[in-house]
């Protein structure tokens, strides 16, 4: 296994890793609804225990996705994490506040009652995609930051990348084009909750709830992709040539679609199984619309990853110095490293078994009205 071939390998597994991430958000999108008033507070705690069973799923895998981030690329992480730190840790904060929501919110005594922690669910439910939207916008606006190896000598001051602002990530929220995929996935999140808790459970009252919100969310949703993928397209990009070399290139990522058939295949059909999802879920009686819209969701997240980080470009680009900007070859770790990691990376298949195997266990029996009534752990 050649150095070149585990630096690939890597990011498609990152990419991978994001894909799985964004398609489970559908348990931040399915907590919008605890504020739907149509709703009674048993159906409430009826989705409250649909996504309670899927919950640790999304926080393990972002987990994951941030350690794979740092052990595959620590350049990337040391940047980002060490100094657009503001997004990272509101959005660590909003799934620690969901984790402690699900425990307490109906315990005898808690200092929030119901009706605060499932308000703090609501707010993991726009903020934590939204803010994981607008990071991963950064990739094709840049970030003010700066990087130099060198100063990994200097016992006074060691550090490598240095942030160029006092806002250390916030500043994301002033470049429209990364605001736009932030936009464009928390609506995303809410159509995967809609038709996740559509074919979750059985009751006609939050189905029609749940078809009557992917019906509203489709246009937002479409309107914000759309303009998002339009303007990446006639933007300029950030390409590396031969010797490393970070230029700006006019049209950069559309052509590294042409450049990658592959990629481009990917794109369209994951958009193809989304729209069968908005179908399904909104204008038909089916209520098998999430099958098609995870995948899908995994495929073109992936493709956004592949477009970012290969055929030449900076996944991670500095805006305020180009040669800082970080790609696939200058901020991975070392041969030894991505190849001890790679062995590691074979158990994966096996983790996904058990995931798939537990995830049909959990949902062999659709949630009712009378379950959550009844006797049995709840949330």
């Amino acid at each position: 296994m050649t150095y070149e071939f585990l630096q690939n390998y890597w990011w498609v597994l990152i990419a991978l890793l994001g894909g799985l991430l964004v398609a489970l958000m559908f348990v931040q999108g399915a907590n919008l609804h605890l504020g739907n008033r149509v709703l009674s507070d048993t159906q409430k705690r009826i989705i409250l225990n649909s996504t309670g069973r899927k919950w640790e799923l999304t926080f393990t895998t972002l987990v994951t996705f941030g350690g794979a981030f740092f052990a595959s690329f620590p350049l990337f992480y040391s940047t980002s994490f060490g100094g657009a730190y503001w997004v990272w840790v509101l959005l660590l904060i909003t799934f620690v506040f969901q984790a402690v929501s699900y425990e307490f919110q109906n315990k005898k005594g808690n200092l929030l009652g119901v009706k605060g922690f499932r308000i703090a669910l609501m707010v993991n439910g726009f903020l934590a995609p939204f803010l994981v939207g607008t990071a991963v916008g950064t990739f094709f606006t840049g970030s003010d930051f700066t990087v130099n190896k060198i100063a990994i000598t200097d016992p006074a001051s060691p550090v490598i990348s240095t942030w160029g602002n006092g806002w250390h990530g916030l500043e994301a929220l002033g470049q429209y084009h990364a605001v736009l995929l932030g936009c464009t996935l928390m609506f995303l999140a809410a159509i995967l909750g809609a038709l996740y808790v559509l074919n979750n459970v059985d009751d006609d009252t939050i189905h029609a709830q749940m078809r009557r919100t992917v019906k509203m969310s489709i246009g937002p949703f479409l309107f914000f992709f759309l303009s998002w993928a339009v303007i990446l397209l006639v933007s300029k990009g950030y390409a590396v040539d031969a010797d490393g070399l970070v230029s700006l290139e006019p049209f950069k990522y559309w052509h590294n679609l042409l450049a990658m058939p592959a990629v481009l295949v990917m794109l369209l059909a994951g958009v193809v199984l989304v729209l069968v999802s908005l179908w399904l879920g909104g204008f038909s009686k089916s209520r098998k619309g999430i099958w098609f819209a995870m995948p899908g969701t995994v495929l073109v997240v992936m493709a956004v990853f592949f477009l970012a980080g290969f055929n030449g470009t900076a996944y991670y680009p500095s805006c305020t110095d180009l040669q800082s900007s970080l790609t696939i070859r200058n901020s991975s770790s070392s041969h030894f490293t991505l190849q001890v990691m790679s062995w590691v990376s074979l158990l994966i298949p096996f983790v996904v078994a058990y995931i798939a195997y537990a995830w049909h266990a959990m949902d062999r029996k659709k949630i009712t009205p009378e379950e959550i009534e009844g006797q049995g752990d709840k949330y």
